[in-house]
């Protein structure tokens, strides 16, 4: 049954999306809400056994590693997958109205759109260094094809942009990969683990391998290409790309360092990764705040709340893993909904611009309320799911003794309000002259349609994270990695 459902999660909407290609236009839409319906029903029975605190583990073609491929679920990997589906679904009803399937634009989307959710999907059930690096082409592949899809010059730019950066980083990943394959003698995931040698090779291959994933990640000051291709990509891309592409070459750090050795890097590593999650906080956040344009507010919004996750590697407790984990649920949930909200104004308005925002919540409430609600938990205020985060993630460095990292979580948020509180605030401003029209433009978006409702939905649910902590803390907790402190 395991092995059934693992193969519905990669391989209907991988089939979907190519049979999207090749049917006729108006078989589009059934076969793609299809595909996506299919998805709950591989994930529950995972969800069954995981729950057990047992770990799914399914040998391709029945050949075990080192030669053969295993996938593997566990805790952290089911914790994405939910992540995965809850934001595709609910970002998937918005595409459907952005991008309707018969259209010529909807042709173009939803081949590369199902096949990124078949790649992240494959992605997070990989238990082997090579298989990751395909998977995480795909992912890399499809999204800079999303961003570029409306043809226009900056879009093409940012996507180029990111296109090249990523082709850097999966060289410098797929050098490490042979290098700890020659080492090892497999690429199994955890045999990696078992199997490394302290000593130079291996230090070059995992400074290979995290460095390049840092790229794809978008950790500054390797970020240079997810602003401008999360600020000019379509709504339903931004809002992927942010939720979910980035999280996945954090991911892939996450069990490359706790999993396979990589802390052997030692405590000087560590600190690093941590000072450079600080700079992030601090930097995305300095740069939204200064920021005249919506999307691009929300996009290094998006730099400053990846820094949280890297506080993961000082720290190293089970206290810190189970907050930076949260985190990554919580804030995919809020920020998918804050570039929808976005999106949908940016439609209604005909920019993004932010004086263009005054006086919006009177047409456009329900996309104003959503793009609050999400800011609640993107600055961690309780009750949101943000907080939830952030409150645990500040008792991990309280424990330590982490003094340094308590500030910098408590500056983030801080500035985090600040950025959210300039938007709010110019969207409930009075017009000079008291005329809305005047100021906010009559190209619709106030009535309130799938693309408020997908924006609404998310941000709701980011809230509602804070009240039901408990099942996801519960389930974070059957995976936690081995040998860490408490």
């Amino acid at each position: 049954m395991t092995t059934e459902a693992l193969a519905l999660l990669v391989f209907a909407p991988l089939v979907a999306g190519l049979v999207v290609i090749a049917a006729p236009r108006r078989a589009a839409a059934p076969v793609a809400v299809a595909a996506l319906l299919t998805l709950p029903f591989g994930l529950w029975p995972l969800t069954l056994v995981v729950w057990r605190g047992e770990t799914v583990q399914v040998a391709l073609a029945g050949f075990a590693p080192p030669l053969g491929i295993v996938w593997r679920v566990d805790a952290l990997a089911l914790t994405m997958l939910w992540l995965t589906l809850v934001v595709v679904l609910v970002v998937s009803l918005h595409a459907l109205t952005s991008f309707p399937p018969a259209s010529e634009s909807g042709q173009r989307f939803w081949p590369l759109w199902l096949i990124l959710i078949a790649s992240v999907h494959a992605l997070f059930v990989s238990a082997d260094l090579f298989n990751l690096y395909v998977t995480l082409e795909l992912v890399t592949l499809a999204g800079v094809a999303m961003i570029a899809i409306g043809g226009k010059p900056a879009a093409m730019r940012a996507a180029m942009r990111y296109l090249l950066l990523g082709l850097m980083a999966s060289l410098f990943y797929l050098l490490a990969t042979a290098l700890l394959y020659g080492q090892t003698g497999t690429l199994d995931l955890y045999q990696v683990g078992e199997r490394l040698d302290d000593g130079a090779l291996a230090l070059i291959a995992l400074a290979l391998m995290v460095t390049g994933l840092l790229v794809k990640a978008a950790i500054v000051p390797l970020h240079v290409w997810l602003p401008a291709a999360h600020g000019k990509a379509p709504g339903p891309v931004s809002a992927v790309l942010s939720a979910l592409v980035v999280k996945v070459a954090l991911y892939i750090l996450i069990r490359l360092w706790f999993w396979s050795g990589g802390a052997a890097g030692g405590d000087g590593a560590a600190l690093l990764l941590g000072l450079l999650g600080a700079l992030a906080i601090v930097h995305g956040s300095l740069a939204a705040i200064t920021q005249t344009r919506l999307k691009m507010l929300v996009a290094y919004s998006t730099v400053a709340q990846l820094g949280y996750v890297m506080l993961l590697f000082p720290l190293a407790s089970t206290a810190a893993f189970r907050a930076v984990t949260f985190h990554m649920v919580a804030h995919g949930v809020a920020k998918a909904a804050m570039f929808l909200a976005a999106a949908n104004l940016l439609h209604a308005l005909g920019s993004d611009r932010l004086q263009r925002l005054v006086g919006a919540d009177q047409r456009h409430g329900v996309n104003v309320l959503a793009f609050a609600l999400a800011g609640v938990s993107i600055m961690g205020l309780p009750p949101s799911g943000g907080f939830v985060a952030k409150w645990m993630l500040l008792e991990a460095a309280w424990r330590q003794q982490g003094w340094g990292w308590v500030a910098v979580i408590s500056l983030g948020s801080l500035l985090a309000a600040v950025y959210v509180f300039r938007v709010v605030a110019l969207a409930f401003a009075q017009p000079k002259g008291g005329s809305v029209r005047a100021s906010v433009g009559a190209r619709g978006g106030g009535r309130f349609d799938t693309t408020a409702l997908a924006a609404l939905l998310l941000a709701v649910l980011a809230i509602l994270l804070g009240f039901a902590s408990a099942p996801l803390v519960a389930l974070i907790d059957r995976g936690l990695p081995p040998g860490m402190l408490p």
